[in-house]
């Protein structure tokens, strides 16, 4: 897989009655490719994974494989060996996304030794989810530049909170093959203009064109559309995470009339009238 791009983190929708919406699904997938993204992520952090049963997991699998786009998969957990299993199940076609384990915190050492393995056993190169906010792992530059120049990784999900010198000597370090995908919605555009090679943004759901053009813009070097483009876009990101992802962004979704209910499961709680407003008023000023 090219991992160059805007990828959707896809939303898991529901009906009102609480199923997994499956055409609503299918139509958000194929309906955020024809608007420019490189492709899905299916599984990660917004698609609420851990409230989906066995079953539910598999068929948005299957559903989003069906639209024939460039696909990823969430996968991992705070155990090796169910990790390294998981991953060997997956098809070849498919990109692994894993997630540095959780909760575990075992170091720079067995995060190094963790993707060892994970990758040796994995039918195609992985991609892996750097997110220390919620794993309570953080990793320096140099840990990721190991991480970087083992065999079968293709790239990381950088979601480490704000820029800091070790980011730009990250981007500076990182050898060609490895992609950096930036991960925190609101500062994708300074992440491109240092170099990244794109980004996995759940707010590029409603504002899948718009993310694509600032994309576009850094990479031909068009300051003068990327500078305020980004202004807007970051203020845009701030408002559909001004609460739990992804409650705002399904809020905004339904009010567009793209999914039938904006119900999320518990624990997450339905976003509130007042976050679905201001992320609304800026969606239009775009």
């Amino acid at each position: 897989m090219h991992l160059s791009g805007i990828f959707i983190p896809l939303i898991t929708p529901f009906t009102a009655d609480g199923a997994v919406d499956h055409k609503a699904l299918y139509d958000l997938a194929t309906d955020t490719t024809a608007h420019g993204a490189a492709g899905l992520v299916v599984l990660g952090t917004t698609g609420e994974p851990a409230t989906l049963t066995p079953a539910e997991r598999t068929a948005v699998l299957e559903t989003a494989s069906s639209t024939g786009a460039p696909l990823l998969v969430g996968v991992g957990g705070s155990a090796t060996a169910a990790t390294v299993a998981e991953v060997a199940a997956l098809p070849p076609d498919v990109t692994p996304m894993v997630v540095v384990p959780p909760y575990t915190r075992p170091g720079e050492a067995g995060v190094l030794a963790h993707f060892r393995a994970v990758a040796a056993a994995a039918n195609a190169p992985i991609v892996i989810y750097h997110v220390p906010y919620r794993t309570g792992q953080p990793l320096p530059a140099d840990a990721i530049l190991e991480l970087a120049a083992m065999a079968n990784v293709a790239g990381l999900k950088l979601s480490d909170g704000p820029i800091t010198p070790a980011t730009v000597r990250l981007l500076a370090a990182a050898p060609p093959h490895f992609a950096v995908l930036g991960g925190d919605d609101a500062l994708i555009s300074p992440l491109l203009a240092l170099g990244a090679h794109g980004g996995i943004l759940a707010s590029a759901h409603v504002a899948t064109a718009q993310f694509v053009a600032l994309h576009d813009a850094w990479r031909f070097g068009d300051v003068d559309t990327a500078r305020p483009l980004g202004h807007r876009l970051a203020a845009l990101s701030e408002a559909l995470f001004a609460e739990p992802n992804p409650a705002v962004v399904k809020a905004v979704l339904h009010a567009q009339g793209r999914i039938s209910s904006p119900a999320v499961r518990l624990p997450l709680l339905p976003a509130t009238a007042a976050a679905r407003g201001r992320a609304l008023e800026l969606l239009a000023r775009l």
